[in-house]
């Protein structure tokens, strides 16, 4: 009888443990929330879903919710997109936020948009409710030089058909600021800005920037516009400091080059005075030859010395009556 007990025993913890592994598995508390929601799933479906390692509370729950608002959606597809790396529960979302808003949105788009790594409830609920994307300041100079600087507000709507491959706020951003600086830019005075702020936003919102973006803009609105600094007066400031210093480097080149002819003047003038020098020591040389090839005589010599003496002794007198003709002017004046 004992032995009986214990055979009892173990086959009841073996059921026990039968069911506890059964009922992990295979997840019957779900499969009966989704029979009582009017969703048809079976068991096989589940554990087939165990077998694939996926998750079924992350199917089952959406196919639920996606089932009461009315959209005809099958567990393989949903599956198909968990596999994928989707957010099955975002997408269902998105669809149902589509259903409510009448946008027309297929299960296969939301699931490219999800997978294509962009919030596809956001973009709808974006559809529904446009987004107000502030730009940051931009600084552009109009003709006069002046500088302006402008900030927009760029009301957005998402653009479902251009979500998969369109370009992001990022791109928005850039186009309207070069749109602004392109703008001020083309206008005479930066009068004409302040006086006529929207003048801006119609020039830039007629340039179609949402060209082959994921959105559509709607409306671009001037939040501020101020005035900056007289960037023409600076650029014209700096080129007349650069022509400046470019002429006095000019300036100092052509010193240099002066300085450096005067020396080789002098250097030259040395040169031939040393040349004469040189001559005027070959004088005595060839008299001693003249006179002793006989071809000067004696009496010649000093005659020649006589001719010097007198040129010398008239040339200090010239030079004395200069010199008090130049005094008696000096003291007359």
């Amino acid at each position: 009888m004992g032995a009986g007990v214990v055979s009892v025993i173990i086959l009841f913890v073996l059921i026990v443990l039968a069911v506890v592994v059964i009922f992990s598995f295979i997840p019957v508390g779900l499969w009966i929330s989704a029979l009582a929601a009017g969703v048809r799933v079976g068991i096989v479906t589940l554990i087939g879903m165990r077998l694939r390692r996926v998750t079924p509370s992350r199917i089952v729950n959406p196919l639920i919710k996606a089932d009461k608002a009315g959209l005809d959606i099958s567990v393989n597809q949903l599956e198909a997109h968990y596999l994928a790396g989707g957010n099955v529960d975002r997408v269902v979302d998105a669809l149902i936020a589509s259903e409510r808003a009448n946008i027309n949105l297929p299960f296969e788009r939301a699931a490219a948009i999800d997978l294509a790594g962009r919030d596809v409830l956001e973009a709808v609920q974006m559809s529904v409710n446009p987004k107000v994307i502030q730009t940051p300041l931009v600084s552009a100079v109009a003709k006069d030089g002046i500088e302006v600087k402008v900030m927009a507000r760029v009301t957005v709507r998402a653009n479902i058909d251009r979500l998969v491959g369109g370009a992001g706020e990022e791109t928005i951003l850039a186009r309207v600021g070069e749109g602004v600086v392109s703008t001020v830019g083309s206008m005479d005075n930066h009068k004409e800005v302040l006086e006529n702020p929207d003048s801006i936003s119609r020039t830039v919102l007629d340039k179609g920037l949402d060209a082959g973006t994921a959105f559509e803009i709607l409306s671009i609105d001037i939040a501020d516009v101020d005035v900056g600094r007289n960037i023409g007066a600076t650029l014209q400031t700096d080129q007349a400091e650069a022509d400046k210093k470019i002429a006095q480097a000019k300036a100092e080149e052509r010193r240099a080059m002066a300085v450096a002819r005067e020396q080789e003047m002098k250097a030259a003038v040395q040169e031939m005075q040393a040349k004469v020098v040189e001559a005027e020591a070959q004088v005595p040389l060839a008299l001693a030859d003249a006179l002793r090839q006989g071809k000067l005589g004696v009496m010649d010599y000093y005659n020649m010395q006589n001719l010097l003496a007198d040129t010398g002794m008239r040339q200090s007198l010239s030079k004395m009556g200069s010199d008090e003709a130049g005094d008696n002017h000096r003291g007359s004046k």
